[in-house]
């Protein structure tokens, strides 16, 4: 059976929004459960809050996040990074990433002959991206 890296992310009260925005980057089906539905906070504060999101895009990527309870403290985000060789889906979900959000590093050619590109989107995480360049000959 295969290992998989799957990010989590940790958001304060914005997880239902950025998990609805991740899927209209990547697709694919997103579930989502709130602390209310199984009753693991009493703060009727948190009650709408995403105790867990799941997106399951078409093409495998998953990707994972949760409001943080107001009993804890919200961790540091990470940076995400995408890579591979389907350029057109790769600068897809680039222009997806960066609506709203803040170009650290635009998608150009790297000196090491990939393309690639640093972004913080809307809801603060950032993302790296790195498309594949394609063997001369």
């Amino acid at each position: 059976m295969a290992v998989r890296l799957n990010p989590y992310l940790s958001f304060q009260d914005t997880a239902k929004d950025a998990m609805t925005f991740y899927q209209s980057v990547f697709g694919g089906e997103l579930t989502m459960s709130s602390f209310g539905e199984f009753q693991v906070s009493e703060d009727p504060a948190e009650q709408d809050k995403i105790m867990h999101g799941m997106l399951v895009a078409d093409n495998g990527l998953v990707l994972m996040g949760a409001d943080t309870p107001n009993s804890m403290e919200l961790g540091a985000n990470g940076t995400l990074s995408l890579s591979g060789e389907d350029e057109s889906v790769l600068r897809g979900y680039w222009e997806k990433l960066i609506a709203g959000g803040v170009v650290a590093m635009p998608l150009e050619q790297a000196p090491w002959g990939d393309f690639f590109g640093q972004c913080k989107d809307k809801f603060g995480v950032d993302w790296m991206v790195n498309i594949t360049a394609t063997p001369a000959g």
